[in-house]
């Protein structure tokens, strides 16, 4: 058996990411969102954590979008149903669609 590492990413950096540069931050969440997928209630304290170390309103909401509509059994049957051109439509939209209103909230607060 071997032994799980711990990762520690500093508060700085994740507040350069995802705070000061909020377009960039808003574009870096909509894009986690997709692989990583965190069910509603799990998004919460991961979001609330995020936040509180600098994390923007608008990254969140992005992280929030595209989480739930890239869940990879939506994303099996959009492309069983739909083909590969339009999942590859839907999973860019989903990413726009998330972007731009990241970028809406963050201009708004």
């Amino acid at each position: 058996m071997t032994a799980r590492k711990a990762l520690y990413v500093p508060a700085d950096g994740f507040v350069r990411l995802f705070g000061n540069q909020k377009g960039f931050g808003v574009l870096m969440a909509a894009t986690i969102g997709v692989p990583l997928y965190v069910c509603g209630g799990g998004t919460i304290p991961l979001l609330m954590e995020w936040l509180s170390s600098g994390m923007s309103m608008g990254s969140a909401t992005a992280f929030m979008i595209t989480g739930p509509a890239t869940k990879i059994t939506n994303l099996g049957a959009v492309k069983i149903v739909l083909g590969i051109r339009r999942f590859i439509l839907y999973l860019l939209f989903s990413m726009l669609f998330a972007f731009l209103t990241g970028l809406l909230v963050d201009s708004l607060i």
